[in-house]
């Protein structure tokens, strides 16, 4: 081979070696590049999933309803009141809340105890024949749990258990009781925490919560009803938190209908109970042309419901003027779903 010949050769060699270099790097350029699209569709998925999976955590708020948001037409014997779990049911709601005053039976308090299972065994029919959830049962008028008669007192918390023996035959998880009675903030703690720790023990045996609403009196107080709930310190203890009656005093000390002359912040209170809550009523009274509630803020509520991280069912409370509360409780209804649509 002539040296030209060799000079040639190695040239060739030194040739074939850079285009194999350069398609080397190339492959490696474009397994790495093809490596970090995966990564970015894995993240871009990854986000995609998480982004579901929260929208998902928010449809699994449900709607119940309040029966007190037909308590005229219960009252004026326009609907009857055991019909209300298929009335709930038309109305577009999966769970219902009693109110036991809207009952004319209970107004005699003679055979009490089988009045109220009774009563249970008829509702539990009817919520079964339209499908229904039973949330909770509102008790009125049976005792208050912070009387400062002891015995008065004490037979409040055997009546309440009348209630909660009946929640359990109907699957609802609680009984909504009220904390009125005693006006020194004091004793009204020391009775209260009495009154529940007993309704407490006895909700652990038959599986059934009691919970107190801010109805008014000290109970309206987010900060005393908590000091509650803190002392007694119960899983089967809670709250039902309101979005209106924070009126914790009237005028001439009465306990309903007179202006308010002491009110509590409406979110401070709600954001106390909220780690309490085993349920919630959406409160409303007016709304706006744009279907808004006039006097409370639904998307700032419903984002301390939300931040709490509770899940289950949302009350709907309509207590308005409208002539007709089923236009109320509609209304009420898609506020309280537009407000969870709109979480952050």
């Amino acid at each position: 081979m002539t040296g030209e010949n060799v000079i040639v050769l190695v040239l060739f060699k030194i040739h074939l070696m850079k285009n194999y270099l350069l398609g080397a790097f190339l492959c490696a350029f474009v397994l790495i590049s093809c490596k970090e699209e995966v990564k970015k569709e894995d993240n871009s998925a990854f986000a995609k999933a998480e982004t579901e999976t929260s929208k998902e955590n928010l449809l699994n708020y449900k709607h119940s309803l309040a029966q007190w948001s037909l308590h005229k037409p219960f009252l004026e014997g326009d609907l009857d009141p055991k019909d209300f779990p298929q009335i709930a049911k038309d109305l577009g709601f999966t769970g219902v809340e009693y109110v036991t005053q809207l009952y004319p039976e209970f107004q005699d308090k003679s055979n009490y105890q089988e009045k109220v299972m009774n009563w249970a065994r008829e509702m539990k029919k009817q919520s079964d024949a339209a499908g229904m959830d039973n949330v909770l049962i509102m008790v009125d008028r049976d005792g208050e749990l912070a009387d400062p008669d002891a015995a008065k007192r004490a037979e409040a918390i055997e009546i309440h258990k009348y209630w909660m023996d009946a929640a359990k035959l109907m699957g609802a998880h609680s009984v909504r009781a009220n904390l009125f009675g005693e006006l020194d903030p004091a004793k009204w703690h020391e009775y209260s925490v009495a009154s529940l720790s007993a309704l407490g023990t006895y909700g652990k045996e038959v599986g059934v919560n009691i919970i107190i609403e801010n109805h008014g009196g000290w109970s309206s107080d987010g900060q005393k009803l908590t000091a509650v709930m803190n002392e007694v310190n119960m899983e089967t203890v809670g709250v039902l938190p309101d979005f209106g009656n924070f009126c914790i005093k009237r005028e001439g000390g009465e306990r309903w209908g007179a202006p308010c002359v002491e009110e509590y912040d409406t979110y401070k209170g709600i954001k106390e109970m909220m780690p309490y809550a085993k349920g919630v009523s959406a409160k409303s009274y007016n709304f706006d042309e744009n279907g808004d509630e006039t006097k409370l803020d639904y998307q700032r509520l419903i984002q301390i419901v939300a931040d709490s991280g509770f899940e289950g069912y949302v009350g709907t409370e309509y207590e308005g003027p409208l002539e007709d509360p089923k236009e109320g409780i509609a209304l009420t209804k898609a506020l309280v779903q537009k407000s969870i649509d709109n979480l952050k």
